[in-house]
This record gives structure tokens, C-alpha cells and sequence, in this order.
């Protein structure tokens, strides 16, 4: 594990390559003829929406490029890791700009959703759609020379419209001012987390590793290893353990533990503690459910939490992260430790191992 002051160094050095990130396309729009009211609007933009978070997908790009070539980094390497790292940083700001608005969410990371800035509003629509522009600038930059270039591109762009097909579930399955439990699901559930969350914040840090790192993403012979598959078997069900532990954590943290207020019962969240609750519920439990999920209310709350421990949703939690920490580490000991064609790489088991050390029992 490594030492809190690592942890400070690692982070400061990343966010370095951030400030010539952002630098870069600042002058973009300068090179564009832009005003300079535009310009330090957008930096205002990307400095507020970008950077504030735990940075955790962006720095497992770089973390994974280095387990696979089994060495540290030099300095071209990491910029082109930390580059990508960014680009997914990039891409969790604008699914989050989105998010804040089409869920009318107050608060983000600790401040005033973007859109709710003063001078900002519906603007915000536009800033979103920049921050999403932005990746395939940086891509550009710094990848066009590559083999690879079309494919980080191909991979970007299709993780990009997963998520939106996850994130559109999720809206029709749990309006915040509509709420239909018979929509809900732990089939549902599962579907939205795979597609909403998983697959971009944890897949695809690795997948633009191993673009990196030369692991082709055309099978060689059939006979030949298939990488990217081999990733994803383990990445998603890494991914959905991570988002129940998430809800779970919502539900039954406290405010000082995992910084925040849990707000899902209240947002009529599609949960997978109410979707557990809802498939151990009596006809009577599940008629306080539906009279009380979803409402704007404490005491509403109250009734549904109540049924909560009725069914034991922290048993069946406690039941549910144990097997799946079996279970992933199963899958983790399946994967080959294979080289890549040049020799410099290995497709090395830490990299989900460590995942799994980040998140396993994790209280915040």
C-alpha cells in the first residue's frame, strides 16, 4: 500500500500534466480567433468541473500502464498515460455537467452544481458538450502519429454511447419527481450500473492501457488470447460490485464516514438497496414502500429505512460483498499474464488485483 505522502506526490504530479492540458486547449481557442472573455470562461469551466474530484480513473490509466510494462515510467510514457487519464476525467466531467441537470441536483464534490453558478444556467448545456470535445482534441494532440490513434478513438466514442444508453435507462426507470417502484428491479439495477458506471470507470482506464501498452485489440489467430474480453469479464462485475457497495454505503454511512448526506431514498433512486428490500418485502412492507419511497420527506424516509433492517438489507449486503469478492477473484486468477507482441508489456493480474484493494470493505 502505498504511503499517504505517496499518494499526495502521485496526485500532485498528475494534476501537472492537467494545468498543460488545460493550457493547450486554452490556446486552441486562441489560435481560433475566440475572445477573451470565452477563453477565461472555458478555463473557468474546466478548472471547476475537471480536476476537484478523487481522480481515481485518471490516475488508474497511468497506474495500469506502468504494472504492465512492470517498471516506472519515463517521462514520454507518462505523459501519454497521463494524457488519456485526463481524457477520462474530461469525459466523467461532461456525463457529470449533464447528470446535475437532468437530475436537478444542487450540489457537487461539495459546491453548487455547475449549471447552478452564477452566469452559467442553461449555458452549461454547451460547456458539457465542450468538455466532451475537449477528449478528442487532447487524443489528437497527442496520439495522432500512433497505430493505435483510431482505435483509442473507436474505444472513447463507444464507451462515450454505452454510458448514455445506462444513463437513459436510469432516467426512465426512476424520474426523481415520478416515482413507480414496478419499474424497479435488481435485473434492472444491474443493467444500469454495467452500462451507466461500469464500463467507463472501470473498463475503460484499463482498455486505454492496454491500447497503450501495444495489446492489439484484433485477435491474431483464433487461437490467440482476446485482451480487451478477457478485461471486461473482470472489470464490469468489479464495476457493479463497486456501485452496490456505493448504494449501500448511501444508505447506511454516516455523514462523517462517507462525507456526504445520503439522499437516495429521498431522490428515488434505483438503488440496490431498494431493490433488495423490494424483493424480500411482505405485500404490507411493500405497500410502505410504495407509499413512501421517493418522497421529499424525513419521516417518509424514516418508514423506509425501517423497512430496510425489517428484511435485512445489511445481512444480504454483507452476504452479497463477500461472494463477489470470491467471485472477482476468481475471475482475476482465469486471466492469462500474457505479453503483448513487442515483449515489453504483460497483461499482469495486479492490475485488478488492485481494484480490488482500493474498493474490497472500503467505508467511503
Amino acid at each position: 500500500m502505498a504511503s499517504a505522502k505517496d499518494k499526495a506526490a502521485a496526485r500532485k504530479r498528475f494534476e501537472d500534466v492537467y494545468t498543460a492540458v488545460r493550457d493547450q486547449l486554452l490556446s486552441q481557442f486562441e489560435e481560433h480567433g475566440m475572445p477573451g472573455e470565452a477563453i477565461e470562461y472555458y478555463r473557468r469551466s474546466m478548472d471547476y468541473n475537471v480536476p476537484g474530484g478523487k481522480l481515481n480513473r485518471g490516475l488508474s490509466v497511468v497506474d495500469s500502464v506502468a504494472i504492465f510494462k512492470g517498471r516506472e515510467l519515463n517521462e514520454e510514457e507518462y505523459t501519454k498515460a497521463a494524457v488519456l487519464g485526463w481524457a477520462v476525467e474530461f469525459l466523467q466531467a461532461y456525463f457529470l455537467v449533464s447528470d446535475d441537470m437532468m437530475d436537478s441536483s444542487i450540489t457537487r464534490r461539495g459546491q453548487p452544481c455547475w449549471y447552478r453558478v452564477e452566469g452559467v444556467g442553461l449555458i452549461a448545456i454547451n460547456d458539457s458538450l465542450l468538455l466532451e470535445g475537449a477528449i478528442y482534441q487532447m487524443v489528437r494532440k497527442h496520439f495522432k502519429g500512433e497505430a493505435y490513434y483510431v482505435d483509442l478513438l473507436d474505444l472513447f466514442h463507444e464507451v462515450s454511447y454505452k454510458t448514455e444508453m445506462g444513463q437513459l435507462v436510469d432516467l426512465i426507470t426512476a424520474p426523481e419527481d415520478k416515482v413507480d417502484l414496478s419499474k424497479f428491479s435488481l435485473e434492472r439495477h444491474k443493467l444500469i450500473v454495467i452500462y451507466k458506471t461500469a464500463i467507463y470507470s472501470f473498463y475503460l482506464p484499463v482498455a486505454l492501457a492496454m491500447l497503450v501498452c501495444g495489446f492489439p485489440v484484433e485477435k491474431a489467430s483464433p487461437t490467440a488470447p482476446d485482451y480487451y474480453k478477457l478485461a471486461l469479464d473482470v472489470l464490469v462485475p468489479l464495476g457493479e460490485y463497486f456501485q452496490i457497495q456505493d448504494d449501500y454505503l448511501d444508505y447506511a454511512g454516516t455523514p462523517e464516514q462517507i462525507g456526504k448526506i445520503g439522499t437516495d431514498i429521498l431522490d428515488n433512486k434505483c438503488s440496490w438497496c431498494i431493490n433488495t428490500a423490494l424483493a424480500l418485502a411482505t405485500p404490507e412492507q411493500r405497500a410502505v414502500l410504495d407509499a413512501n419511497y421517493g418522497r421529499k420527506d424525513a419521516d417518509a424516509e424514516r418508514k423506509v429505512k425501517e423497512i430496510f433492517k425489517a428484511v435485512d438489507v445489511d445481512g444480504h449486503y454483507q452476504e452479497y460483498e463477500e461472494s463477489a469478492y470470491q467471485r472477482i477473484n476468481a475471475l482475476i486468477e482465469k486471466v492469462p499474464e500474457v505479453q503483448n507482441a513487442a515483449g515489453d508489456a504483460v497483461l499482469r493480474r495486479d492490475v485488478f488485483r488492485k481494484f480490488v484493494e482500493k474498493i474490497y470493505k472500503r467505508t467511503k
